[in-house]
């Protein structure tokens, strides 16, 4: 994941230097410093997606080709988020009892966006599908396979699975309880 997220700076840094612009001119675009766009190519920091929506645009590049642009770092075609690289995000110091948790962070337009809640039972059966969307699992309990094209994944609770709903996927329970999954469907 890490690989991925830097990635993203790395991506920045090649769009603008293929258009001759330099940080500042990016920055000033984007309503940003000149600083934050050095540490986000530099892979210092990562932009949050309002942040990152901004940068693209200011780059001058539909939000999809900047991410088909990017490298994948295992080969893949989807990118597993594993519960042990969550990281806590440091919010208010006045509020008290409350902990933000870094999943998962994925802009790829604002086309359409859908979440839902998914249980899959033990046994349960479906052929593959597809949709038109990108897809965003992140199991809440239990554990699945998931087959997405030739290859399948497992996934236990805190992890997650990213990838493009037009390669055939189907979850796999081999477990004997019911795994459940927050689904999040951005619509292409």
């Amino acid at each position: 994941m890490e690989d991925y997220l830097i990635g993203i700076g790395k991506r920045i840094k090649e769009i603008r230097k293929n258009k001759n612009t330099v940080i500042s001119d990016i920055a000033q675009k984007a309503g940003v410093t000149g600083g934050l766009i050095s540490r986000i190519e530099n892979g210092r920091t990562i932009p949050s997606l309002p942040v990152l929506l901004k940068i693209i645009n200011a780059l001058d590049v539909e939000v999809t080709d900047f991410f088909n642009g990017m490298p994948q770092s295992n080969g893949a075609s989807y990118i597993v988020s594993r519960k042990e690289e969550n990281s806590i995000i440091e919010k208010e110091d006045e509020a008290v009892g409350f902990t933000y948790t870094y999943i998962f962070g994925k802009q790829l337009s604002s086309l359409g966006f859908e979440t839902v809640l998914l249980e899959v039972h033990p046994n349960s059966k479906r052929e593959k599908v597809t949709t038109d969307a990108f897809e965003f699992k992140y199991i809440l309990t239990g554990q699945c396979y998931y087959e997405i094209g030739d290859e399948e994944v497992l996934l236990e609770e805190g992890d997650s699975v990213f990838f493009d709903g037009r390669i055939p996927h189907v979850p796999i329970n081999k477990g004997s309880v019911s795994s459940k999954m927050l689904v999040l469907y951005f619509f292409i």
